[in-house]
C-alpha cells in the first residue's frame, strides 16, 4: 500500500505519471484556483456527469479557500462538496483505481496526504429491454444489461427485503471487475456463500473481457471431455429473483448482461419463464412437452438408426422407416453431415444482416435439401429427421446445454455403428456417468439434485408447475393476526 505523500506537488505529479496523463487525451487533470489555495482533479472524458461536474466548479470557485489544518480534507468533504458520494483515500493504487473506474480524484493543496473522491461517474448504457434469447409471451418485458448497479437496481425493484444482501468484489489482478454476490440471508446456505466468496476473492484473472464466461471458468474449472453446463445463466430480472427467493446465489459481473445462477443441477435447466405466468396447468403441460421434445432430439437418429441396423427388431407396422433410396453414402455418414450442415447454418445465419437472415436460412436450406437429395448426398428420410432433432433442439434455450445434447447424440450414433446394441445401451450408460460425475461449484450438491440426494417436493416443483405456495411471512402474519 502506497500512500501520498503530504506534498501537493509530489502528489500531483504520482498521479500524473501513474496515470499517463499527457500520452492520453481522455485522462483530464483539471486544475482550480480556490482563493489563496490550489485544487486538481484527474477524470475520464465521458465517464463522468459533465453537467454535475460544472456546477460544482462554479460552486468551488466560489469558495474563500480550501481550509487548513489537520483533517482538511475530511471537512471540505462534509461541509463544502455539493454530491451524494463522496469519500476521502490516502491510498494511491485506490485512488487510481477510482480514476479509472469513472470516479473524480481531487487534490488540494491543504490537503496533505488526502484526497477526495467524488464518484459522479455514468457509463453508457442502453435500455433495459427484453432479451432476445429469453423472449415470454406474458409478464414483464426488461431483462439486464451490461451496468452492474443497474442490474441490481432491477432485482431491488422487485425484492424489497431487508434480507437481499448485494456483496461487493473487487478482482484482483489487471481486470479488477466489479462483481456482486446477491442473496437472501437466512434462505440461501451460508456455507454455499461463503464458499462463492472465497473462490471470487481467490482468483487472479489477467483480464475479464468476456464478462461471466470468463469469471465462470475461473471459478469452476472444466474437464474438457464433459460438456455439459455448470452454470445456469439469466437475462430476466424478473426469473433471477425468483431464484432468489427459492435459496439461490446470482453471480453478477459487470459488463455482463447475464446472471449466473449457482449451484446449478442439470433440472434448473428445464424451467423457462413462460411456464410460470401461465396457470399450473398450462404450464405443466408446457414443461413436459419441452422435456419430452428435448429428450427426443437425443435419441431420434440414434434409435432409428439401431432399428435400420437390426430389421429384425422393427415391427410391420413401421416399415416406413426404412428408406426406399437409402442414397449413394452411408446412413451413418449422410446423419453427421446433416448435423454439420445444420450447425454451418446455424453460423451463417448468425453472421448475416438481421434483414436477410431469415430469407437465407430458409433458402439455403431447402436449396442445400433439394439438392443433396438430387445428387445422392443425403436421401429424404435423413433430411426429415435431422429437421426434426433440429427443432427439437430449439426447445431448449440454453445454447451449452443445447450443444451437450448433440455432441452425445453424436457419441451414441457412433457407438451404435460400432458395436450395434450394446454400443447404443453403453452409450446411454456413458452419458449417465458423464452427468453423475459433472460437479457443481461447492462440490457438494450433486449435479442430479434434487433426484440424488432425493427430494421428492423439489423433484415435482421442477418437473412441475405447481401452484404458487403463499404461506410466506405475509400470510402468516394475516393468519396471526385473525387468531
Amino acid at each position: 500500500m502506497t500512500e501520498l505523500s503530504p506534498d501537493y506537488r509530489a502528489n500531483v505529479e504520482e498521479l500524473s505519471g501513474r496515470l499517463r496523463v499527457s500520452e492520453n487525451f481522455d485522462i483530464l487533470q483539471r486544475r482550480l484556483l480556490i482563493g489563496e489555495d490550489e485544487m486538481t482533479l484527474f477524470y475520464i472524458d465521458g465517464f463522468v456527469k459533465e453537467g454535475v461536474l460544472q456546477k460544482m466548479f462554479q460552486f468551488f470557485l466560489g469558495l474563500p479557500g480550501l481550509g487548513s489544518g489537520e483533517g482538511a480534507a475530511r471537512r471540505f468533504a462534509d461541509g463544502k462538496v455539493p454530491y451524494v458520494e463522496v469519500e476521502c483515500c490516502r491510498d494511491v493504487e485506490q485512488l487510481i483505481f477510482f480514476v479509472l473506474s469513472g470516479a473524480v480524484v481531487m487534490l488540494g493543496s491543504t490537503f496533505g496526504g488526502e484526497a477526495i473522491v467524488i464518484d459522479a461517474r455514468t457509463y453508457p448504457a442502453r435500455d433495459p429491454e427484453e432479451p432476445s434469447s429469453d423472449r415470454a409471451m406474458q409478464g414483464s418485458k426488461d431483462g439486464f444489461v451490461e451496468t452492474l448497479l443497474f442490474n441490481t437496481v432491477l432485482l431491488r425493484r422487485r425484492i424489497r427485503d431487508t434480507r437481499l444482501t448485494m456483496q461487493y468484489h473487487k478482482l484482483k489482478g489487471s481486470s479488477q471487475t466489479d462483481v456482486v454476490v446477491a442473496y437472501l440471508d437466512g434462505v440461501a446456505s451460508p456455507e454455499a456463500v461463503k464458499i462463492i466468496s472465497e473462490k471470487i476473492d481467490k482468483i487472479h484473472p489477467s483480464s475479464l473481457t468476456m464478462g461471466y464466461q470468463g469469471l465462470a471458468e475461473c471459478l469452476i474449472p472444466r474437464r474438457w471431455y464433459n460438456p455439459f453446463p455448470k452454470v445456469r445463466t439469466l437475462e430476466r430480472p424478473d426469473s433471477a429473483a425468483a431464484h432468489l427467493a427459492e435459496g439461490s446465489i446470482l453471480v453478477m459481473c459487470d459488463t455482463s448482461p447475464q446472471v449466473m445462477v449457482l449451484p446449478t443441477s442439470i433440472f434448473d435447466f428445464m424451467q423457462q419463464t413462460d411456464d410460470y405466468y401461465f396457470p399450473p396447468l398450462t404450464g405443466t403441460y408446457l414443461r413436459i412437452l419441452r422435456q419430452f421434445v428435448f429428450f427426443l432430439a437425443l435419441v431420434f437418429t440414434p434409435t432409428w438408426y439401431l432399428l435400420l441396423q437390426n430389421l429384425s427388431l422393427l415391427p410391420a407396422w413401421l416399415g416406413f422407416l426404412v428408406p426406399r433410396d437409402p442414397g449413394e453414402l452411408p446412413i451413418l455418414v449422410q446423419l453427421f453431415l446433416a448435423e454439420f450442415a445444420i450447425d454451418g447454418l446455424k453460423l451463417a445465419s448468425m453472421n448475416t444482416p438481421d434483414r436477410l437472415s431469415n430469407s437465407m436460412s430458409v433458402v439455403g436450406g431447402l436449396i442445400l435439401g433439394d439438392f443433396a437429395v438430387k445428387a445422392g448426398w443425403l436421401c429424404g428420410d435423413v433430411i426429415l429427421y435431422m429437421a426434426i432433432v433440429a427443432v427439437a433442439g430449439f426447445t431448449q434455450q440454453n445454447y451449452e446445454l443445447g450443444y451437450a445434447f448433440k455432441f452425445m447424440r453424436m457419441l451414441l450414433l457412433l457407438l451404435t455403428a460400432l458395436l450395434g446394441i450394446y454400443g447404443y445401451i453403453g452409450g446411454f450408460i456413458l452419458i449417465a456417468l458423464l452427468v453423475c460425475t459433472n460437479k457443481t461449484l461447492n462440490n457438494q450438491r450433486s449435479y442430479l439434485y434434487p433426484l440424488i440426494p432425493f427430494n421428492g417436493r423439489a423433484l415435482c416443483r421442477l418437473l412441475f408447475r405447481l401452484p404458487k405456495d403463499d404461506s410466506g411471512p405475509i400470510k402468516s402474519r394475516v393468519k396471526k393476526e385473525k387468531s
